[in-house]
C-alpha cells in the first residue's frame, strides 16, 4: 500500500476545508435557493396562473394541516425521535369531532378543544410507552399507535365518511377574516400563532433548551439534572397535539370527516422537518426552518398540481427531495467531526 504523500494529503485537507466552509452557507442559504429555484419554475410553466392571488391564496388553506403536523414532529426529531401515528391521529381526531357533532351531544364551540385533547392523549400514550415500557425505539411505540388510531377512527364512524361540522370548526379550516384589501385565510392566523408560540418556547424556555440537549446527547442531558423521561413525555404530547389541531384543520375546510384521510401525512410531516434543516439525529433545527420545509412541500404540490403531474410522479419527486435533504444532513455531520 503506497504512503500517502504531501500532496495528497494536502488536497484531502483542502476537499474538507471546502466542505467545512461550504456547508454553513448550505445551512444558511440552501432552503431559500430552493423556495427561489421553485418560484421560478412555477413562473416559467403556468406564468398566468402560479403567482395570481387566487392561487397562492389557496396555499395556506391546502397546507395549514402539514404544517401543524411538522411543528409537532420537529419537537420530536429535536430529541432524536420519531412520530409516525401523526396521521392517524389526524383522523382519529377529525372523526372524533364529526361523531360528536352528528350526534349533538356537545355545544358546538366545545368540539373545538376535542381533537387537540383526542392528539394530546395518543401522544400521553406514545410518551409513556417509550419511558414507562422502556421500548427500544420511538418507532415501534408510534407503529403501533398509527394501527391503534386508524382502527378506532374506522370503528367509532363505522368506516364512513360523516359530513356536517359545526360553524366554529368551519371559521378555523375555512373561514377568512375580511381587511381592507385582501381577505385573510382565518387558518394561517392559527398557523402563525402556533409557529410564534413554539419559536417562544423552543428558545426562551428552561423545557425548550431540554429538548435539543437530550437530542444532542441524552445521557449528558440526565447528568445534567435535566428529566429526560418527563420531557420525551412532553414531546410526544405536543406532536400528538399538532396531530389533533391538524385534524380540525382538516375537518374544518372539507366539512366533514372521512376515515381514508391523512394516510401517509406522517411521511410528509418528517419529510418538511428534514428539508427545513432538521436532523434525523437529534438536537439540531429551528421552527423558522420547519416552516420552510412546509413551504417548499406546498410550492412543489402546486407546481405540479397546475402543470397535471400524475399524483405517483408527486411521490417520487417528493421521495428524492428528502433523500437529498438527507444526504445534506450526513454532510453537515461529517463536516462537523472532521471525517470523510
Amino acid at each position: 500500500m503506497a504512503a500517502a504523500t504531501p500532496e495528497t494529503m494536502t488536497a484531502g485537507a483542502r476537499e474538507r476545508s471546502l466542505r467545512v466552509r461550504l456547508i454553513p452557507y448550505i445551512d444558511r442559504f440552501g432552503i431559500l435557493f430552493i423556495v427561489l429555484v421553485m418560484l421560478a419554475v412555477g413562473t416559467i410553466t403556468q406564468p398566468e396562473v402560479f403567482l395570481t392571488w387566487r392561487n397562492l391564496s389557496n396555499l395556506p388553506g391546502q397546507n395549514a394541516a402539514l404544517a401543524a403536523l411538522a411543528m409537532g414532529m420537529f419537537v420530536v426529531i429535536v430529541t432524536a425521535g420519531i412520530d409516525l401515528s401523526v396521521g392517524s391521529v389526524l383522523v382519529l381526531a377529525m372523526m372524533t369531532t364529526a361523531v360528536l357533532a352528528r350526534e349533538q351531544v356537545l355545544p358546538p364551540l366545545l368540539l373545538v378543544p376535542i381533537p387537540i385533547l383526542v392528539g394530546m392523549l395518543v401522544g400521553l400514550l406514545n410518551g409513556l410507552g417509550l419511558t414507562v415500557l422502556r421500548l427500544p425505539h420511538p418507532f415501534i411505540v408510534t407503529l403501533g399507535t398509527l394501527n391503534i388510531a386508524r382502527g378506532v377512527a374506522n370503528l367509532i364512524s363505522g368506516g364512513v365518511p360523516i359530513s356536517g361540522m359545526p360553524e366554529p370548526v368551519r371559521f378555523l379550516g375555512n373561514g377568512s377574516f375580511d381587511l381592507q384589501f385582501i381577505q385573510l385565510p382565518v387558518s394561517l392566523v392559527v398557523i402563525a400563532v402556533l409557529y410564534v408560540g413554539f419559536w417562544l418556547f423552543l428558545q426562551y424556555t428552561r423545557t425548550g433548551r431540554h429538548l435539543y440537549a437530550i437530542g444532542g446527547n441524552p445521557q449528558a442531558a440526565r447528568v445534567s439534572g435535566v428529566n429526560v423521561e418527563r420531557t420525551l413525555v412532553l414531546a410526544y404530547v405536543l406532536s400528538g397535539a399538532t396531530a389533533g389541531l391538524a385534524g380540525l384543520l382538516v375537518a374544518g375546510r372539507t366539512n366533514s370527516g372521512f376515515p381514508n384521510a391523512g394516510i401517509g401525512a406522517e411521511l410528509d410531516a418528517i419529510s418538511a422537518v428534514i428539508i427545513g434543516g432538521a436532523s434525523f439525529f437529534g438536537g439540531r433545527g429551528s421552527v423558522l426552518g420547519v416552516l420552510a420545509g412546509v413551504l417548499v412541500i406546498g410550492l412543489l404540490r402546486n407546481i405540479l398540481n397546475l402543470n397535471n403531474v400524475p399524483v405517483f410522479w408527486q411521490q417520487v419527486l417528493i421521495g428524492v427531495v428528502i433523500i437529498f435533504a438527507v444526504f445534506l444532513d450526513v454532510l453537515r455531520r461529517r463536516a462537523g467531526s472532521g471525517n470523510e
